[in-house]
């Protein structure tokens, strides 16, 4: 259960709608139960979709700061994978997926992995994470299996999940800092942005704004603040990378055990 919990930082820190947050909690709500009373198999089920829920984060991200490989990608979805997520730009004329993450869940499990290829990932690895979809569509399928009736399989199986999750995010590593590049250039004026107070800015723009997790700030506060040194505002960009980092290495700091 405790090894379990790593998938939390993975997850949004915030997010855009309450509804968004309930499912998320639901499904920890899910997960846990079922563990703690040894229904393994609903358990995995209620994982996979907070593993699942991942991806499609990750996927949002890469559609907001990959825009044009991103368009490229979907070429080759199918009418039916694309039905109700496309809709037409009447700025570009483009067609570019739905704002929410969630909408992610009306392609095939097994054919979003696919735009993971974005970030990196081959073609052994994406087979590995659609690996993880069949043995989901086994364990939820009416087969008279029980895949998972002991805690000790469902463990194993969570330390794949979480191999391939710290993977992902691994690849992930040149979006986020795309994304924290881009936030630092167009809000480093406290006069014209948002909120004044650095620490607002962060939490409501950069963090709520981009669904970023725990996993998301590590990449940011490893980022080299002095590779902007040559922008006009470095000042106010150094300003708010010093309260990235006071805010959430003291976060941090009080969190660890």
């Amino acid at each position: 259960m405790e090894e379990a919990a790593e998938l939390a930082d993975y997850l949004p820190l915030s997010f855009k709608t309450p509804k968004e947050q309930e499912y998320i909690e639901f499904l920890w709500d899910a997960f846990e139960t079922n563990y703690t009373h040894g229904k393994y198999q609903f358990a995995f089920l209620a994982y996979h979709m907070l593993t699942m829920s991942f991806v499609y984060f990750n996927i949002w991200q890469i559609k907001q700061y990959r825009r044009q490989d991103f368009g490229k990608a979907i070429i080759g979805f199918s009418g039916r994978d694309m039905e109700g997520l496309v809709h037409k730009d009447d700025d570009d004329d483009v067609k570019r997926w739905s704002v929410s993450p969630f909408l992610f869940s009306k392609v095939q499990e097994r054919s979003i992995v696919r735009i993971l290829a974005l970030i990196g990932c081959d073609k052994s690895k994406i087979g590995c994470y659609a690996k993880l979809v069949d043995d989901r569509n086994d364990s939820a399928h009416s087969n008279e299996n029980i895949f998972y009736n002991e805690q000790s399989a469902l463990d194993l199986k969570i330390t794949e999940v979480l191999r391939v999750v710290a993977e992902i995010q691994t690849h992930s590593k040149p979006v986020i800092e795309h994304c924290y590049r881009e936030f630092l250039l167009q809000n480093h004026d406290s006069e014209e942005r948002e909120y004044p107070d650095a620490a607002d800015q962060i939490r409501e723009v950069l963090i709520h704004s981009n669904y970023l997790s725990q996993k998301d700030i590590e990449i940011c506060l490893s980022f080299d603040i002095e590779l902007l040194a040559a922008e006009s505002g470095i000042e106010g960009m150094r300003e708010l990378h010093a309260a990235l980092v006071e805010t959430y290495k003291l976060e941090e700091a009080n969190s660890a055990p």
